[in-house]
């Protein structure tokens, strides 16, 4: 009897308030897209999901926050290539466990990620800003909105790619670092598309590429870095996890839920907004799909040299 109620309460979750941890801060892209997937999380469940943002060392502080959660559904967060794709490889220590210390329970998004540069900076393309950095080794500086994000590990690509000597600059997320590139401090920096492409259209800054495996439809002319450098495909992605150790009922309740918000139509809209597509999974295809993506980077990020202790 005692089990069946159990699993009968798990199947009622949530019964109260859920703490959604947000790996990055207010305003960046991740930052939109979570609180409208609790936003409809919060109308199908009748309870509020409610974001908090925990960011700093590329995701890795909000994700310790999750693992470290008591696995009884009310902390749930975002699983990001950042902290569960990326760091296990670039970070010499982890607080966490990427593959033992969570549970997957959907995937909710891909974002790619776009190469921009400041107004002033000469290169109006890849192989001219290739050519510029070159012939002035360790001048010039890269941003992103932290070590371990996927726009750094873009950067570390294109560095490792070309031959190229530059810095890199890690921000707590990325809409400071463009703050330094408007006011002309940062040279470059990759970031998830939406702002950099807002700012490119208002011809504030430079668009160069995106790392995406096509072109985007919110701007065709701008080339893909595979176009340069074949196999040059690295796109932000976002999902939903728990601390290790949730039950299974509530698992299945909660990835069932998440695909009913992906569905939404107000949802969709704010994801084209935000140049995002939905990109729903099963808890085990989640799972396997983070297994693969770091298998997939690990070499990416150990032939870059990059490493952050």
């Amino acid at each position: 009897m005692l089990a069946s109620g159990i699993a009968r309460a798990n199947a009622d979750w949530p019964t109260k308030s859920v703490r959604y941890v947000n790996l990055f801060p207010a305003g960046a892209t991740t930052d939109v897209l979570s609180r409208i997937v609790c936003q409809e999380l919060s109308e199908l469940t009748g309870q509020q999901f409610i974001v908090e943002n925990r960011s700093g060392s590329g995701g890795n502080v909000g994700a310790d926050v999750i693992a470290k959660s008591a696995p009884d559904g009310y902390t749930v967060g975002l699983y990001s290539i950042a902290s569960h794709a990326i760091s296990p490889t670039l970070y010499a220590k982890l607080p966490f466990d990427a593959e033992k210390d969570f549970t997957p329970i959907s995937m909710l998004w891909g974002v790619p990620n776009i190469f921009v540069t400041k107004l002033s900076l000469p290169p109006n393309s890849v192989p001219e800003l290739v050519a510029m950095v070159k012939a002035s080794p360790g001048k010039y500086f890269f941003g992103s909105g932290g070590s371990g994000t996927s726009p750094h590990l873009c950067g570390e690509m294109l560095k490792n790619r070309a031959g190229l000597d530059m810095q890199h600059v890690p921000y707590r997320g990325g809409a400071p670092a463009m703050q330094d590139m408007l006011s002309g401090q940062l040279d470059m920096m990759y970031d998830n598309i939406s702002t950099p492409l807002a700012q490119y259209k208002a011809g504030k800054v430079k668009a160069l590429a995106v790392t995406s495996a096509e072109r985007h439809p919110a701007a065709p002319e701008l080339p893909t870095m595979s176009e340069f450098y074949p196999g040059f495909n690295i796109t932000s992605w976002g999902g939903l996890c728990g601390p290790a150790g949730l039950p299974p009922a509530m698992v299945e309740k909660a990835a069932a839920l998440t695909k009913k918000a992906l569905e939404s139509e107000n949802l969709k809209k704010t994801f084209i907004q935000q140049a995002a597509t939905t990109s729903w999974m099963s808890p085990a295809d989640t799972a396997a799909f983070r297994r693969k993506q770091e298998q997939d980077l690990a070499p990416i990020i150990k032939a870059s040299g990059a490493k952050v202790d």
